[in-house]
């Protein structure tokens, strides 16, 4: 029965698209082993005594703890992967952000730029500009 229930909530998981189809791959393989395992459980037997194992349940612990390190061994891959491309967009983003920091004042030096604030400015006039910048520039 537990067989069935995991191939249940795996299916559930990848309907509701919150299991990605790459990893639902490999639990619907296990869930595929456990489910006859679990309602025929001689054949776990006959499988260790084959394998040199004393019982099916101790094949059960051992291949149990590989998937766990097989897993997590995959998962820290994934986890190193994440980070470098993470800082290499953190770091694409700041050259990106830079360029514009350059390139969005386009007024030359020897112009005299408006009062934003309202006060009177170098050439005698009130400024009637808005106070956010990005307004200012559109």
């Amino acid at each position: 029965m537990t067989g069935l229930a995991v191939l249940g909530c795996i299916v559930e998981l990848l309907r509701r698209q919150q299991l990605r189809e790459k990893y639902a791959a490999l639990w619907l393989l296990i869930g595929l082993i456990i489910a006859p395992l679990g309602f025929f459980p001689t054949w776990l037997d006959s499988i260790a005594n084959k394998l040199g194992v004393a019982s099916g349940v101790s094949l059960v612990l051992f291949a149990g703890f590989v998937l766990v390190l097989l897993v997590t061994l995959h998962l820290s891959w994934e986890s190193s992967r994440l980070e470098a491309e993470t800082r290499t967009l953190a770091e694409e983003v700041a050259l990106i952000r830079a360029h514009l920091a350059q390139t969005a004042d386009p007024m030359p030096a020897n112009v005299v730029k408006p009062v934003i604030d309202g006060t009177t400015g170098a050439d005698g006039t009130t400024a009637t500009t808005p106070t956010d910048d990005r307004e200012a520039r559109a």
